[in-house]
């Protein structure tokens, strides 16, 4: 996927304050796209979906052709059902399958839809699980990811009376939704969140692969380091992105933890004493890093940490940039099943409670009332457009 081309330089926007205008309406996207804080949190987290996929029988996309089969009998076409394809990073990502599959689950155990996942493993799986969703018979198929936008552009083109979804990413067809997130609004606050207990004056960040997706992510942190930095004198340093080159640091995958873990320690021995990893899995290895050395601080993406990731990395969790995936495809699904669905994206943003931050957890003494305080009014700020939160990669 190509990378954009920087934004134009801005002014890092005046220190915050409480009082926050009438919200506008969130405006839908257009065009084709490249991918508590305090007690007064509004928006619920994500819930951690880990511990309920162990039982559930999953359609692998590399062996033969698996059975339809589901709870209540065969799923046949005409019946309310849905099928997933996960991208190649597979659905236990602590990421945005496991968050989208929780959103299905969701539709399953609330407005009866019957749900599958298919689970691609490499990249030699997407076209054909996604050729073998369509065959389920089913009237929603829903995609993760950049890497499934081709396979689900030429199914949705063959299958004009499927409806389909894809989340992270745009295809331009009558028949498909794409699920997007203004991450960089919610980075913006974890940023200003990171500067604000940093006491190396040193943060991180990296990624999976530069990709827009991914680099939203990193320019709303930037932006939030800088604000933090305008709003109190201080010099707080970014290390692993520069928002101007739009390039950083990139693990190259988003599987192998063990380089999460080589360039986590890489940027915590220049000194990084919170990090944001940027690399589904991958940011695992940034949290073992951080334990390992004492006194880092993580911030995952996507969904809550603090949930998702093995408790022993709960003390070096600071907070979680979070996406509700789970509610939006939960809406998608039964909007295919109810005769509303359109091809209009959706874009969760702050003031939709389709992003935020998480709670801080067992690191809340770590956040003072003032910092938490600011983060509020930066909140409100950011969701009336009275702080715009700007990027390349923006949805």
């Amino acid at each position: 996927m190509p990378v954009r081309p920087a934004a134009p330089a801005h002014a890092a926007p005046a220190a915050p304050t409480p009082a926050a205008p009438a919200r506008p309406a969130t405006r839908p996207r257009a065009g084709r796209a490249g991918h508590g804080p305090s007690s007064r949190l509004r928006h619920p987290r994500l819930l951690g979906v880990a511990g309920g996929l162990a039982g559930l029988a999953l359609l692998a996309g590399c062996a033969s052709a698996p059975s339809e089969a589901g709870p209540s009998g065969s799923a046949a076409a005409g019946e309310n059902c849905a099928r997933m394809v996960t991208n190649s990073g597979g659905l236990d990502d602590r990421s945005f399958n496991q968050s989208s599959w929780a959103g299905l689950q969701k539709a399953e155990k609330d407005d009866g839809i019957q749900a599958r996942v298919l689970v691609s493993t490499t990249e030699n799986d997407l076209a054909p699980n996604v050729a073998q969703a369509v065959g389920s018979g089913c009237g929603f198929v829903l995609t993760v990811g950049y890497e499934l936008a081709p396979a689900t552009e030429e199914q949705a083109a063959a299958n004009p009376d499927i409806d389909f979804a894809i989340v992270d990413e745009t295809v331009d067809a009558p028949n498909v939704k794409p699920i997007l997130f203004d991450t960089a609004q919610a980075s913006y606050l974890a940023g200003y969140l990171a500067a604000g207990v940093s006491t190396s004056g040193k943060v991180a960040t990296f990624g999976g692969g530069n990709q827009p997706p991914v680099t939203l992510f990193m320019d709303g942190f930037s932006d939030g380091v800088d604000a933090y930095n305008a709003a109190h004198g201080t010099s707080v340093q970014l290390l692993g992105w520069s928002k101007e080159a739009q390039d950083g640091s990139f693990t190259g995958d988003f599987e192998d933890v063990n380089k999460g873990k080589q360039l986590a320690q890489a940027l915590i021995d220049q000194g990084a004493d919170v990090i944001m990893p940027v690399a589904g899995q991958v940011g695992e290895g940034a949290a073992s890093a951080a334990l390992a050395t004492g006194g880092v601080d993580v911030i995952w993406v996507d969904n809550d940490g603090y949930d998702t990731l093995p408790a022993e990395y709960r003390p070096v969790v600071l907070t979680s940039v979070i996406k509700d995936t789970e509610k939006a495809v939960q809406q998608i699904a039964v909007s295919s099943t109810d005769g509303t669905f359109t091809n209009e994206p959706y874009v969760g943003t702050l003031d939709n409670g389709g992003v935020d931050i998480a709670p801080f957890h067992d690191l809340e003494s770590s956040v003072s009332p003032e910092l938490s305080a600011e983060l509020d009014a930066l909140r409100d700020q950011i969701a009336s457009g009275a702080v715009t939160v700007t990027s390349p990669s923006q949805p």
